[in-house]
């Protein structure tokens, strides 16, 4: 599946569209370069899910919390771990399999641990104003 966005409008229905065909998937990779708009499509899909609060990057604490009509929500950003070991410190696995959604940025920082059922998102530049947003 594969989706151009070219506006916010656009995240938001591709946010949308993302939640409708993947009713029962809470586990959400996403990968893409730096200001490919993975924040940014988190956002959004966070606004889907009911989110009220604010949404922001969790570059520095690892994971953020959000409350939504939908339950928990967490935003993992592990782009600045070291190794997989910080992520078991932690404790990745209570929030990986507690049921709630889960939006993971810099998945590729962590490949032995992430769970096999989990939606791969690919956020790709076309050009300074549009993106790729590709799912498997």
């Amino acid at each position: 599946m594969e989706i151009i966005v070219n506006t916010t409008a656009d995240l938001s229905v591709a946010a949308q569209t993302l939640l409708n065909r993947f009713p029962k998937d809470r586990i959400f990779l996403l990968y893409g370069p730096m200001g490919a708009g993975k924040t940014t499509f988190i956002k959004y899909l966070c606004e889907q899910l009911g989110v009220k609060d604010s949404t922001s990057s969790p570059t520095f604490s690892i994971v953020n919390e959000y409350d939504s009509d939908n339950g928990l929500i967490y935003h993992f950003d592990f782009y600045r771990i070291k190794d997989e070991q910080e992520a078991f410190d932690f404790g990745y696995e209570e929030y990986f399999y507690s049921g709630a959604y889960c939006f993971i940025e810099w998945p590729e920082k962590i490949p032995n641990l992430l769970p096999e059922e989990a939606k791969e998102i690919q956020i790709s530049i076309v050009d300074p104003d549009t993106r790729k947003i590709s799912i498997r």
